[in-house]
């Protein structure tokens, strides 16, 4: 009897290595299609998984620590976090000596970091911060525990643990990155002479390097947040005396509008004209747009008149590119956006940026489908959108991803009071770091909010999202009928 149950038990594993191997060969065979791979290999560890799991629901079977560890990559590279932490997990309870227990502790603490769980993710973190400090991974958990702290709104504890990572590890490979977010922390925390007070030791510490240029900016933004005005057009000049490092999350337009908005603030109207001018308006020009906006609303003939002339001019060049702003899925957006009370368009302009309007799109970080949504977001927003029993390869169904991407944007609207740049900035950054974001700005303005989305590849999202919103606005109807 026990003879038979092994020859079956074999049988079973065997089928199954049959079937990974098929799967990967297909996805080999077709290599056009860009999600095929990573879901192969998603798709190959479920099984290996279901195969080596007892009735308990346990692993049964010989799994090694680097085939965890394995398994465990592929899981959180498609966002399966709990999938995940069990593999890593059962690097801990199986090998504790493994020479993969400090890899594994981060992965659990990066997976709940990942998955907003920042309380869980802190934790872990300082755990193998504490048990391997020699370590990358420890010194990676001791400054991601300070992150966590950070993003949970506890600011004042973030920049003390920010401290103490940049006393243990003086040349880290984080201590620049440290230094910034010291400064956000204390700012966040309410205590702004703190914050400027790591300004000043930033720019000492790297004088001449984009990290001091980060830190020019820090306090133009503090400037602006503290109604300092005079110090604000101080910090302003200095950042625009000399080419701005890319690495600076900022750049010359941006710096512009900012000191515009200044000087319209401190009643200096004449010199806001002037600066608000001076960046150049076109398609894909985000300040620009916003600054021609801002001249036609300022009681000044001659600022009414320069704004007519430069929206006059980039409306004509929307005009020849209109070929590039097309309204696919044009029924199934109209409507998940009206009865939510989205503008459509700006659905377009998101999954334009997302996806290009391919339905088969998938990101590196496991987002799929037109509005590139991952699978814990979907199942996340999927019952307020009215669906049951989403899956990963749901999402590269037209009808579903719309339906429950609209249904985020339309909760990310409700949260942000439909400040559309928010709204951008929080689908691509995340909703609790925009919440940061705005806290610091004590502005009514979207363009002196933009300024402070502290990751470069959200505040360029965010470029590129509001310049074809701003399309879609003047080529289609609230209907997204053609004008």
């Amino acid at each position: 009897m026990k003879s038979l149950k092994k020859i079956r038990r074999i049988r079973r594993l065997n089928y199954f290595a049959l079937a990974v191997c098929c799967v990967v060969a297909a996805a080999r065979a077709h290599p056009a299609h860009s999600q095929t791979a990573t879901d192969a290999s998603l798709n190959a560890v479920r099984m290996s998984d279901q195969a080596a799991r007892a009735k308990n629901g346990k692993f049964q079977a010989d799994i090694s620590p680097a085939e965890h560890m394995r398994r465990a990559g592929i899981y959180m590279a498609n966002r399966a976090f709990t999938s995940a932490r069990e593999h890593w997990q059962a690097v801990l309870d199986e090998f504790p000596n493994d020479t993969n227990v400090p890899a594994a502790l981060y992965g659990i603490a990066r997976s709940y970091y990942q998955d907003r769980r920042y309380e869980e993710a802190r934790q872990m973190y300082e755990r193998v911060a504490q048990a391997f400090p020699d370590t990358k991974e420890g010194r990676e958990g001791s400054n991601f525990a300070a992150s966590s702290l950070l993003r949970m709104g506890r600011g004042a504890e973030a920049a003390e643990r920010y401290i103490e990572y940049l006393n243990r590890y003086p040349n880290g490979e984080r201590i620049d990155t440290a230094h910034i977010n010291i400064i956000d922390g204390y700012r966040e925390s309410g205590r702004p002479q703190d914050a400027i007070t790591w300004i000043d030791r930033t720019r000492q510490r790297f004088a001449g390097t984009s990290t001091e240029t980060s830190a020019i900016f820090a306090r133009l933004r503090l400037d602006i947040a503290l109604a300092d005005w005079t110090h604000a057009v101080q910090s302003a000049d200095e950042l625009l005396q000399k080419p701005i490092p890319a690495a600076a999350n900022t750049n010359a337009d941006e710096v512009l509008y900012l000191k515009a908005h200044v000087l319209d603030s401190a009643g200096r109207t004449q010199d806001a004209i002037r600066f608000f001018s001076m960046i150049p308006d076109n398609l894909n020009s985000y300040y620009g747009g916003l600054a021609t906006d801002r001249l036609g609303r300022m009681n000044d003939s001659t600022a009414r008149q320069r704004a007519d002339e430069r929206a006059q001019s980039v409306r004509a060049a929307i005009t020849r590119a209109a070929d590039g702003y097309p309204a696919p899925f044009r029924f199934q957006v109209v409507s998940e956006a009206k009865k939510r009370g989205l503008d459509p368009r700006l659905v377009l302009a998101i999954m334009k940026q997302e996806s290009q309007f391919k339905p088969g799109a998938k990101s590196p970080a496991a987002a799929r489908g037109l509005l590139q949504l991952t699978i814990d977001a979907a199942q996340k927003y999927a019952a307020p959108a009215g669906l049951k029993n989403v899956s990963d390869q749901s999402l590269f169904q037209p009808a579903t991803n719309i339906a429950i991407g609209s249904e985020y944007i339309s909760q990310l609207s409700r949260l942000f009071a439909g400040l559309s740049e928010a709204i951008a900035a929080s689908y691509n950054g995340g909703e609790d770091n925009v919440a940061r974001w705005l806290g610091r700005t004590n502005q009514r303005d979207a363009g002196v909010f933009t300024a402070e989305v502290g990751f470069t590849e959200s505040k360029n999202y965010v470029f590129k999202v509001m310049s074809f919103y701003r399309a879609y606005r003047q080529l289609y109807d609230s209907n997204l009928n053609r004008r």
